[in-house]
């Protein structure tokens, strides 16, 4: 018998079940983190708080730039009685008498902006994040229902899921992101790709990538050469790139390859990177390399898998991700199958047939 997911830690969707080489990379700190409840300095103005959440990611990253008078946040953790006491311990500590100026989210996720809105409600500071990402995350608080939608259902019977395995997703209806992420401001300021918002005197650079998710900011100071990076890259492990029921004709694997072309456009490779998982580091251009060929060599696999005979999207789960998945993280799992696919359908080297059991399967073609 199957076992029912974690609600919060399968809503961690920022890890790829993709596995992804990190050589060449070099971190400056050694290992060293900061402890729970306090902040570490990693480089000039900038502070790094490190926040647990469930699941095999861990922890998440968050990040305070001094401000004019205060500090502003970027990400603030998922919602979580563990959490906010991390952050009280925070600001009784070593950041005691510090307000908060903003409170930025550089993208959806739960464990970055779960806790946006109780940070802003608690300093009384105003919300900065891209409009998608910002909008994303208020349609799905109010898409909150106790059953579990038709929709979803057929999204995933259609995917290959079995009976049983449907059920105990069902079970939890459709209600877990607003369960773990705080009501938010009603209003917020816009973070738009290009422009430099100004914090502290100095200038950060808005580079919005996308693919993880649908307007994922992040921030680039030019000057100290400092690239608040979230999601968008991390060290050891790619983030998850999924296509779900939300737009599921989206080529998401192929926006986040154009997102990978333009950080590495934009960005110097020099620059020390601050993700929003693992530890920071240096050699940004070698990992965007090492992503991106390693996720158009599991495309080449899929082809030649789907050549053999028409393929469900659980069949692909073994080809891709070299991992058991259980019924905890097989949504995960399906919506970064469906990238892949949806890649080699855009690519017009597999095409998608519907069989009469309402199954989708992919055919490579040469």
């Amino acid at each position: 018998m199957a076992t029912a997911r974690t609600p919060d830690a399968a809503f961690v969707a920022d890890e790829s079940f993709v596995p992804t080489s990190h050589k060449g990379l070099t971190y400056p700190f050694g290992g060293a983190e900061p402890a729970d409840g306090d902040v570490m300095t990693v480089a000039a103005g900038v502070r790094w708080v490190r926040l647990k959440v469930p699941g095999p990611l861990k922890h998440v990253n968050c990040w305070l730039v001094d401000d004019e008078d205060g500090v502003a946040v970027v990400d603030a953790g998922m919602n979580r009685t563990e959490t906010r006491d991390a952050w009280k311990s925070v600001f009784k500590g070593p950041m005691s008498g510090t307000r908060v100026t903003r409170m930025i989210g550089t993208h959806f996720h739960p464990d970055h902006i779960g806790l946006a809105g109780w940070m802003c409600d608690h300093h009384a500071a105003p919300l900065w994040m891209t409009r998608g990402e910002w909008l994303t995350a208020q349609m799905l608080v109010a898409d909150a229902r106790p059953e579990t939608p038709r929709a979803v259902t057929d999204y995933r019977h259609a995917a290959g899921w079995s009976a049983e395995q449907i059920e105990i997703a069902a079970q939890h209806g459709w209600a877990n992101f607003g369960r773990i992420v705080r009501p938010m401001p009603m209003s917020y300021r816009r973070m738009v790709d290009g422009e430099t918002i100004r914090i502290g005197g100095r200038g950060w650079r808005v580079i919005v990538g996308s693919g993880h998710s649908p307007e994922h900011a992040c921030l680039l100071d030019d000057a100290a050469g400092v690239f608040i990076a979230g999601d968008q890259v991390l060290p050891r492990i790619s983030p998850n790139v999924s296509v779900g029921i939300t737009e599921p004709e989206a080529d998401a694997l192929g926006e986040w390859f154009a997102s990978i072309a333009k950080l590495k456009r934009e960005v110097p490779a020099d620059v020390l990177v601050l993700p929003g998982h693992g530890d920071p580091f240096t050699g940004l251009h070698t990992r965007l390399d090492a992503m991106d060929r390693e996720h158009r060599e599991r495309l080449d696999e899929l082809h030649v898998f789907c050549a053999a005979q028409p393929r469900r999207v659980v069949d692909c789960f073994g080809r891709l991700f070299r991992r058991a998945i259980g019924q905890e993280m097989l949504g995960m799992a399906t919506g970064e199958a469906m990238a892949h696919l949806r890649r080699l359908e855009v690519e017009g080297r597999a095409v998608r047939e519907t069989g009469a059991d309402g199954v989708w399967r992919w055919r490579a073609k040469s």
